[in-house]
C-alpha cells in the first residue's frame, strides 16, 4: 500500500461497511453521525468529516487527481468529470476508501485509503488536494483514520508505502509515530523516463503497531 502526499499525499484499498468511531479521543474529538438512507457512518474531527464518497464529490476529485503532484497517481490521474463520477461510483460503496471533508461545508479536499492484509494489518495511505496543504489536515485526517482502524478494526499493525523523495509524506508518518522499517531501492516504477525506460522509485516502508499507539 503506497502512501503519498500531503499537499498532494495517498493509495488502494478493500471492502467493508464502516463502523462508529471511539468518541474517546480528546484529541481529535472524534464522534459519529449517520448520513444518507443507508445509514453509513462517518468519522467526524474538529474540523473534518471522514465519509463514503458521494456523487457532488466528483468536480473537486477532479481539481486534484487531473494533474497528480507526485509520481505514485500518475497511473490514477483524470481526464474529465465523467471519469471523476465513474471513480466515485467505484469507491463509495468502499469504507477503506474515504472521501475527507471540511465539516464548514462538506467540501471534498482529500482522501485516505487502506487495504486488509490478513489476518490484521493494514497498509494506509492519503491524498490530499494541494491548495489545502499546510493546514494540519492531512494529519487531523490520519490520526482519525488511524485510530478508527486501530480501535475499530481491530488492526494490529499499520504500514505505509512513501516514495524516497516525498518529504511532506514521511513527515506524515513520523508525525504518526510511524517508524521507518525499510528502504527499498528502485523498488516500483509508475512512469517513464525520457528515453522510454522505467523510472523507479526508491520507497520507504513505514509502520507501528497497535501497542505503540498513541493518540497524536
Amino acid at each position: 500500500m503506497y502512501a503519498w502526499h500531503d499537499g498532494g499525499d495517498s493509495y488502494t484499498v478493500v471492502s467493508g461497511r464502516l463502523r462508529p468511531v471511539s468518541s474517546d479521543d480528546p484529541q481529535t474529538r472524534q464522534d459519529t453521525t449517520t448520513r444518507d438512507a443507508d445509514m453509513i457512518t462517518a468519522i467526524n474531527t474538529d474540523r473534518l468529516v471522514l465519509r463514503n464518497y458521494q456523487d457532488r464529490d466528483a468536480a473537486a476529485l477532479l481539481e486534484y487527481r487531473a494533474n497528480p503532484t507526485v509520481h505514485c497517481f500518475a497511473r490514477e490521474r483524470l481526464g474529465s468529470l465523467a471519469a471523476a463520477q465513474r471513480d466515485i461510483r467505484e469507491k463509495s460503496g468502499d469504507d477503506l476508501q474515504l472521501a475527507v471533508c471540511t465539516k464548514d461545508d462538506d467540501r471534498l479536499i482529500g482522501s485516505v485509503f487502506a487495504e486488509f492484509d490478513q489476518p490484521d494489518t493494514y497498509g494506509v495511505g492519503w491524498n490530499f488536494n494541494p491548495t489545502f496543504g499546510g493546514l494540519g489536515y492531512a494529519t487531523e485526517a490520519a490520526i482519525a483514520f488511524l485510530n478508527h482502524l486501530f480501535h475499530d478494526r481491530q488492526a494490529r499493525r499499520i504500514y505505509a508505502y512513501v516514495e524516497d523523495d516525498n518529504l511532506p509524506s514521511q513527515r506524515l508518518c513520523e508525525r504518526l509515530g510511524m517508524r521507518q522499517e525499510a528502504l527499498y531501492r528502485e523498488f516500483i516504477s509508475f512512469v517513464n523516463n525520457a528515453d522510454g525506460t522505467k523510472h523507479y522509485e526508491n520507497t520507504r516502508e513505514y509502520a507501528i503497531l497497535r501497542k505503540e499507539w498513541r493518540q497524536v
